[in-house]
């Protein structure tokens, strides 16, 4: 990997690591709340050598070294400890004290440090003062040799009585946070570096016609900054987003002169891919061009393209096809140029009900009397659905999601249209990262009311297209 490819990579999971941190943050703050406050109290001692007089400096400094590791063990062991806790009557038990009770040394120094910790300040002083009264004495003990005119053979002698520190040892706030931070950072890192490398979604349109075998036909990208007040799936007439459909437009319009689209089938691999979005922004641009258009809504198990407009959904495809209702009573125009034809009531068989003799017939007639029409189609992969509709239209259109769409999903919806010989007209690779507009454009405006007729807002096209994940 190439240092642009890191950069990547920091840039895609930047929030795994921050939301790494801020877990880590979170523990440990309730870890100092819950962790008893603990005092320290020290004392050092220094260990000589009462060697005989040809004894050598070396073989001093190794007798005193061989006694630290000695000491170090009988100033923590249980003996010690009964002797502290007899003496002081702190109200511990041996175990307690010789769990306080800690011994460092460094391996080239004759100093050694006792640190008692305890909850309890002053009791962690007399329990260090004991150690230091009762401590020297008993290596003299320890070390006193057969001759009474003879000097022990190691002196104990402390350089530091007791002392108490007025500061707390445990917990350290900052010195925790700044751990937790440095621990969070490493596994943040390490897991963006997982998610990373298991990550098998499509993100670059050009590994898309390798996969599909089909061409990208245009490259839709995110608009982050579409307005909400006039509806959640509107945005600016040129943003980058407006400006891709119209190429999808294009690209649709020419891509086989010889045999014309006019029945388009807008479907997915998975759902959340942006296939709603799609559909609705590509029949609100045919009809900009001055043609008539039909966007059906054929999800019947999750309908929602009268939601999306603004329409009344409880009548539409499946109250047409079982008969309950004819094609014109329950068509909807929305503005000029283009009509809705609502999912209706959700059926028991969607299914049965899309490849049934009466949806054919019903499609017929929508070609004598539409220009276009643009359905939007259920996804491949959870249903058969899908593919029953893009069977039936002139061709159809996969929708991509950048980032999300696998490369193993896009490669089964392929398989799923081929495999009823549906027409793949190509990919459109959607929600993918989206340029900066350009300061000065003009107020984004949503679709007219039933109050309000294209007449009253002309050109009201040139400033809508609908964007969402949908």
């Amino acid at each position: 990997m190439e240092l642009r490819d890191y950069l990547r990579v920091v840039q895609r999971q930047w929030w795994v690591v921050v939301v790494t941190v801020l877990v880590a943050l979170g523990a440990t703050q309730v870890l100092n709340k819950r962790m008893p406050t603990e005092y320290a109290a020290t004392a050092v001692f220094f260990l000589s050598a009462n060697g005989n007089e040809g004894a050598s400096a070396l073989e001093g400094s190794m007798f005193v070294q061989a006694r630290l590791k000695t000491y170090s063990e009988l100033l923590s062991s249980e003996r010690m400890a009964r002797e502290i806790a007899t003496t002081t009557k702190a109200g511990l038990n041996t175990e307690q004290v010789h769990e306080s009770i800690s011994v460092a040394y460094a391996g080239d120094s004759a100093l050694m440090t006792v640190t008692v910790t305890d909850t309890v300040p002053a009791r962690a002083r007399t329990i260090a003062e004991t150690i230091v009264a009762r401590f020297p004495p008993m290596v003299r003990a320890l070390e006193a040799r057969p001759a009474k005119d003879e000097s022990p053979a190691a002196t104990v002698f402390t350089v530091e009585a007791a002392r108490l520190h007025s500061e707390p040892v445990s917990p350290r706030p900052l010195h925790n946070d700044a751990l937790a931070v440095a621990l969070g950072l490493l596994i943040g890192a390490a897991l963006g570096v997982v998610r990373e490398v298991c990550d098998n979604s499509v993100r670059l349109a050009s590994a898309l016609p390798g996969l599909t075998g089909t061409p990208v036909l245009a490259l839709i990208p995110v608009d982050r900054k579409r307005p909400r007040k006039s509806g959640p799936f509107v945005s600016d007439s040129r943003s980058p987003r407006a400006e891709a459909l119209r190429q999808l437009r294009t690209n649709v319009q020419y891509a086989d002169r010889e045999h014309p689209v006019k029945i388009l089938a807008v479907t997915s691999a998975m759902p959340g891919e942006g296939r709603s979005s799609t559909a609705c922004g590509l029949a609100i641009l045919f009809a900009e061009a001055g043609q008539r258009v039909l966007i059906v809504d054929a999800e019947l198990r999750r309908p929602r393209l009268a939601a999306f407009l603004g329409r009344e959904g409880s009548a539409g495809l499946t109250t047409v096809l079982v008969g309950a209702a004819s094609l014109d009573q329950v068509l909807q125009p929305w503005g000029a140029g283009l009509w809705l034809l609502a999912g209706g009531h959700r059926p028991p068989n969607p299914s049965e009900l899309l490849g049934s003799p009466q949806m054919g017939d019903l499609i017929d007639e929508l070609r004598d009397r539409f220009d276009k029409i643009i359905f939007d189609s259920p996804p491949l992969l959870p249903v058969t659905d899908g593919a029953v509709v893009a069977a039936r239209a002139d061709g159809a259109l996969l929708i991509v999601r950048a980032r999300k769409t696998t490369a193993a999903q896009a490669a089964e919806a392929v398989r799923a249209l081929a495999a009823v010989d549906a027409r793949v007209l190509g990919t459109v690779f959607n929600m993918v990262s989206a340029p900066r507009r350009r300061p000065g454009l003009p107020a984004d405006c949503g679709p007219p009311g039933p109050e309000s007729p294209p007449a009253h807002r002309p050109g009201w096209w040139n400033s809508v297209a609908l964007s969402s994940a949908a």
